[in-house]
């Protein structure tokens, strides 16, 4: 069983991240789940986890994290998510649970720290919490089995034409953590798109229990950019760490050194993927693990695989 720290911004794909880590409880221990802004302000997304494990009556730590990103201002992805980050669950109940009386950092720490065992940290949104983490706190590093990131592209973008969200809306935080000396594994945009759920599937989601229901109203929200594009499926990025911890087999990547390019105004956040070989480039000392694709129908089985349990765990 791997031990997992969960850090993102729910977010509806963050959110089904969460539940798919939930629904493998001999695989995962969620220690803890702390938030950061980005898809929305850190208060929205604090409260966003926070409602879903009321819903299904989970308790798990929640900390709340940084409120901006360390230098610029917080740029939401509302266009995608609503104004709370989660809209598409507006109707269900808000959270009853308050997050710990602690800084999302502070918990990390705590956590890593006193953990008998090494620490998977899975980031689903802007580097921030952990970036200040691993600067403020290098000891860490050595109980940090490694960093699983949604975030990242290998050669395209989406916030800019080369750049992710998660590294454009903080990329000082990236460049602190890229430069560490974390082992990094990047579920970039490019495995994220390839491993998309079609939409027919997510269709069959309202006709299952308590959870697929809920994830069928998440993805009805989220899956709206998509229809707009005339796309036949969407790409719940975040899931993509949860996947890959699960069934590593399914993707194909590559290992290579990753820069964060901090400015220019079309590569502001850009994952800069060195793969020129040693012909140009001496191998380096730590490379990263990019993803690059994933099978679209492995994706498929694990996702509604995951669902069905948690049906029959909240009935």
């Amino acid at each position: 069983m791997r031990t997992i720290l969960m850090d993102g911004d729910p977010g509806h794909d963050d959110t089904v991240a969460f539940l798919l880590a939930l629904a493998f409880p001999e695989r995962f221990r969620i220690a803890g789940f702390t938030t950061v802004a980005g898809n929305s302000t850190a208060k929205n997304c604090t409260g966003n986890i926070l409602k879903v494990m009321d819903y299904l009556g989970v308790s798990i730590p929640v900390a709340a994290g940084y409120e901006s990103p360390l230098v610029r201002e917080l740029d939401t992805a509302a266009k995608y998510h609503g104004e709370t980050g989660l809209d598409g669950l507006l109707s269900y109940p808000p959270a009853v649970s308050r997050p710990l009386a602690k800084h999302a950092i502070e918990f990390l720490k705590e956590t890593i720290l006193s953990s008998k065992e090494k620490i998977t940290l899975v980031t689903m949104g802007p580097l921030t919490n952990i970036a200040v983490l691993l600067k403020t706190w290098p000891q860490v590093l050595e109980k940090i089995e490694e960093i699983v990131m949604m975030g990242g592209s290998f050669a395209s973008g989406n916030s800019l034409a080369k750049s992710e969200f998660n590294m454009y809306a903080d990329p000082e935080a990236a460049k602190i953590v890229f430069d560490s000396d974390a082992k990094i594994t990047m579920a970039t945009i490019e495995a994220c798109f390839s491993g998309g759920l079609l939409l027919t599937e997510q269709e069959t989601l309202k006709d299952g229990g308590k959870v697929s229901r809920l994830v069928y109203d998440i993805l009805k929200y989220y899956s709206r950019y998509a229809v707009k594009n005339g796309w036949d499926r969407t790409a719940v990025f975040d899931m993509t760490t949860i996947l890959y911890l699960l069934s590593p087999e399914i993707f194909s990547w590559r290992d290579m050194k990753v820069d964060i390019e901090l400015s220019g105004a079309h590569t502001r956040g850009m994952t800069v993927c060195d793969d020129r070989g040693p012909t140009y480039l001496a191998e380096p000392e730590n490379p990263r693990r990019v993803l690059l694709g994933a099978e679209r129908e492995e994706v498929a089985k694990l996702f509604f695989a995951g669902m069905h349990a948690l049906d029959q765990r909240f009935e």
